[in-house]
């Protein structure tokens, strides 16, 4: 079989059972090599999933924010080595040891930085949690206590939030219009937004199951480590919420691939030399989980360092991620390809057998 027949035969058996609807797209060398969208995006509604579809981002909205960052970086806004307290002199999070030690936004980036997604329940995680301005939101993660000293460790969490934080302090407005200034509309993204631009192309979220069942407000689905993650489907319709720079943005499969691409290539947004560090280990041999073995982290996401280890076709250099709204991508810049597979079903699309079912079609 080639690549469409494999991929069509992954979509089709993981429908209904598993997923509900979804959009693949592959690229290679800055040119589409497969598109497709399946199933439903409302199917109490029969409405067919289409491409154009809008979904919920979650952690997906995180290479935005990195990718305005980058940009800022490269018009003399702001150094990636720069401390935090540079732009917001309040966000002092102590260490574990009591002591202040500076953060700086590349630790922010690459998950180094000590801030945990392990925060108080009058925080705002992204998905879920109180209706506080974006900076209250900061001044209260600020009091948190580290998980480490800046540098000394990897976790994921909280760390592109601030970010949001910076970038909007720095262009003197909200998180949205620097996206906006900075990314979006450079790019020509017209439906990446911390609102929904068609309410009528909203794909409706479902829950892990078999089949996936309708997601309630709240709605708790356990995760792959016996967690369990808190999801408000309609945050993305409340102004009130801070604008999450971490898991607060909707978008649609076709402008995330036109975003991750330019790490490949397209466009002219980054600069190559900037585009390489995005992609290269910003972390060194600092430890991470048992389930991330065989990949760093860069500036965007994981970074494939062992292929054995990780399990995985991707070669050394590939980098991943997704978000557990039910997405995940991958930018491969050894064989200049872009996969990016978004779903309506959490957290399945995004770490459940369909991402690697996906991921091993389209390399056979």
């Amino acid at each position: 079989m080639g690549l469409t027949e494999r991929v069509d035969a992954a979509i089709d058996a993981a429908l209904v059972t598993r997923i509900v609807g979804c959009v693949v797209l592959v690229r290679q060398n800055g040119t589409d090599i497969y598109a497709r969208a399946a199933g439903y995006a409302d199917r109490e509604a029969k409405r067919a999933m289409t491409r154009d579809a809008i979904f919920r981002l979650s952690s997906v909205t995180k290479p935005f924010v990195a990718t305005a960052v980058l940009r800022m970086a490269e018009l003399g806004l702001l150094r990636l080595d720069d401390p935090v307290t540079k732009v917001l002199p309040w966000f002092t999070p102590p260490s574990p040891d009591g002591r202040i030690h500076p953060i700086s936004i590349r630790q922010l980036l690459s998950h180094s930085s000590g801030i945990s997604y392990d925060v108080p329940a009058n925080i705002s995680p992204g998905l879920s949690g109180p209706l506080i301005s974006l900076e209250e939101n900061l001044r209260r993660l600020a009091k948190v206590p580290l998980a480490f000293a800046p540098g000394t460790g990897w976790t994921y969490g909280m760390g592109l939030d601030v970010l949001g934080g910076v970038i909007a302090t720095i262009n003197g407005s909200s998180l949205e219009a620097a996206i906006a200034k900075f990314v979006c509309e450079p790019l020509g993204l017209a439906d990446s937004h911390f609102y929904v631009t068609d309410t009528k192309r909203l794909a409706v979220p479902y829950a892990d199951g078999r089949p996936p069942g309708t997601m309630a407000d709240l709605g708790e689905v356990a995760d792959d480590t016996g967690g369990i993650v808190v999801f408000s489907p309609s945050r993305i319709f409340n102004a009130d919420a801070p604008q999450s720079g971490g898991a607060g943005m909707a978008s649609t499969a076709d402008e995330v691939m036109a975003l991750l691409d330019i790490y490949n290539g397209s466009g002219q947004l980054l600069k190559p030399a900037n585009i390489a560090d995005a992609l290269a280990n910003q972390i060194g041999a600092l430890p991470r989980r048992e389930s991330d073995a065989g990949k760093r982290f860069g500036l965007i996401g994981a970074v494939i360092d062992d292929q054995q280890a990780a399990k995985t076709p991707c070669p050394v250099g590939a980098v991943d991620w997704g978000g557990v709204w039910g997405h995940n991508w991958i930018i491969d810049p050894v064989n200049r390809l872009t996969i990016v597979t978004c779903t309506n079903v959490a957290l399945e699309g995004c770490m459940g057998p369909f991402r690697e079912a996906i991921r091993d079609a389209v390399y056979g």
